[in-house]
C-alpha cells in the first residue's frame, strides 16, 4: 500500500532501513546502517530515539517486554 503516516512494512524484515521508494526518511534513518531482523526491530521498537539518533519517527517506544516480543511477532508475520 502507500506509504503515508510511516513507510509501508511489507517485506521489511531482511530490508535496510530507509530504502523504501518513495517515502522521504531521516537522514539518521537512511544512515543507521540497520538490516531489520528479530533483534533490530525489537530493539528499535524499544527505544526508537536511542537506536537511531535523531530519528523523526513519532513514538516512544513499547516498554513492556512481552509486549514487545508480540509486536515482533506481528510484524513479522503480516508483513511477510
Amino acid at each position: 500500500g502507500a506509504s503515508t503516516t510511516g513507510p509501508n512494512l511489507h517485506g521489511v524484515f531482511g530490508r535496510k532501513a530507509g530504502t523504501v521508494q518513495g517515502f522521504a526518511f531521516s537522514e539518521a534513518m537512511i544512515n543507521s546502517q540497520i538490516v531489520w531482523n528479530d533483534k533490530t526491530m525489537a530493539d528499535y521498537c524499544a527505544d526508537p530515539r536511542n537506536i537511531v539518533p535523531g530519528t523523526s519517527m513519532v513514538f516512544n517506544g513499547v516498554k513492556n517486554t512481552g509486549q514487545l516480543a508480540d509486536l515482533v511477532a506481528y510484524l513479522k508475520q503480516a508483513t511477510q
